[in-house]
């Protein structure tokens, strides 16, 4: 599938064919496209645990309910825990900087060097960093959530639905026994759907031209009526929900998993 697509077709599934399980292979292309995203420093903050539903106790599957989540998690045949690992900065020590100096992805011409490494970047920006948790959580998470969103698309380049819910953080870690480092962030929840793949349309945005500036606040970034053609006809910008037929597809599925409307 072409990318612009990819992005047009991603959902927030939410009703999931709970029968049909998904193939390990694709999981993994999920796991290896998040392990490829952009990161800063090198970290790697993303750590991920894959739960199949049919196979976690009952007792401990419970305790990951959540009030908004629970229904998803009973119909999705895979569950992904994303945590971010804060404590990777200081167990790596700049040794994966020196890898992408002698990788040459970062470059003498740009001052990098191994010395540079050792005795700037990581005593006085990266270890100093990790001691100003405000600062440093919000750039951790920021790295891990843009690996994490490549994951969600590469569900959906595998012909599969998925949905990232907010997990509830203490429960996470108590119930898969993580380190103390390891903070919770999402759980993508993964099957092949059972509602339509196009969810009833592509979901509300704001405009574009309140999202978005032009090299000062205030001036919006103008929107080339063009560019908008294109990428409907790249299948990037697809058809509003909700489409017709939508509501009727809800009480079909409620009456389905026998839920209430």
């Amino acid at each position: 599938m072409e990318f612009k697509q990819v992005v047009g077709n991603r959902r927030s599934i939410r009703f999931f064919d709970p029968d049909k399980p998904v193939e390990r292979e694709k999981i993994q292309v999920i796991l290896e496209t998040a392990r490829l995203a952009s990161c800063a420093v090198n970290a790697h903050w993303l750590r991920a645990i894959v739960v199949e539903r049919d196979r976690i106790p009952a007792d401990k599957l419970n305790q990951l309910k959540t009030p908004v989540a629970a229904l998803t998690l009973d119909l999705a045949p895979v569950h992904i825990y994303f945590f971010v690992d804060l404590g990777i900065v200081n167990k790596i020590k700049g040794s994966r900087l020196r890898e992408l100096v002698d990788a040459g992805a970062l470059a003498p011409t740009h001052g990098w060097s191994h010395k540079f490494v050792d005795d700037f970047v990581y005593p006085q920006i990266l270890e100093p960093m990790t001691k100003n948790l405000q600062g440093y959580i919000g750039a951790a998470f920021a790295d891990a959530g843009g690996a994490a969103h490549c994951a969600l698309l590469a569900a959906f380049d595998e012909g599969l639905g998925a949905c990232l819910n907010t997990p509830n953080p203490a429960l996470t870690k108590q119930v898969f026994g993580v380190p103390d480092d390891w903070h919770s962030l999402w759980v993508m929840l993964v099957g092949y759907p059972s509602e339509s793949p196009d969810g009833g349309g592509q979901r509300p945005r704001p405009e574009f031209e309140e999202l978005y500036f032009d090299g000062e606040y205030g001036k919006p970034f103008k929107r080339d009526a063009k560019v908008v053609d294109q990428l409907k006809k790249a299948k990037m910008l697809q058809a509003p929900a909700p489409l017709p037929g939508r509501m009727d597809e809800i009480k079909r599925l409620a009456q389905e998993y026998d839920l209430p409307m």
